[in-house]
């Protein structure tokens, strides 16, 4: 009976999204694809399954490729923090007051989940004695 009624709520609501978002303020960097331009250190206002929103100081172009690294906590894995970069599309831009950061959203496409700095420390050093002791 709560199910049906939260879905009737949502079909009625003008925002109609095919995914729930969440509302995350996690660190995340942007790198534009074939840009030269580096990264940019945002972070993000909310995350779905499809996509994300965030704040930048710098106008992107809609359908501009771009791949973002972020880090989720253990408050929300309940396990060790997850690093994951994806890239995606830029889908929206919304141009705010000229003195205002610009909200980017942006498709995701593909994702990978990269390993923890320590993991990657660990097997390095786990390596080396491996190697150390074959000789």
């Amino acid at each position: 009976m709560l199910l049906e009624r939260e879905r009737d709520m949502l079909q009625d609501s003008s925002d109609r999204r095919s995914m729930r978002r969440f509302d995350m303020r996690l660190p995340a960097t942007i790198r534009m694809s074939g840009d030269g331009a580096g990264e940019f250190h945002t972070e993000t206002q909310n995350v779905s399954a499809r996509g994300v929103f965030f704040y930048l100081d710098r106008d992107l172009a809609h359908g501009s490729r771009i791949e973002v690294t972020l880090t989720f906590p253990p408050h929300v894995t309940l396990t060790d923090p997850v690093r994951v970069r994806f890239t995606g599309r830029v889908i929206r831009v919304e141009s705010p007051l000229p003195s205002a950061r610009i909200g980017i959203a942006a498709a995701i496409e593909e994702y990978e989940f990269l390993r923890a700095a320590s993991s990657s420390a660990f097997l390095g050093a786990l390596r080396a004695q491996w190697n150390a002791s074959e000789s």
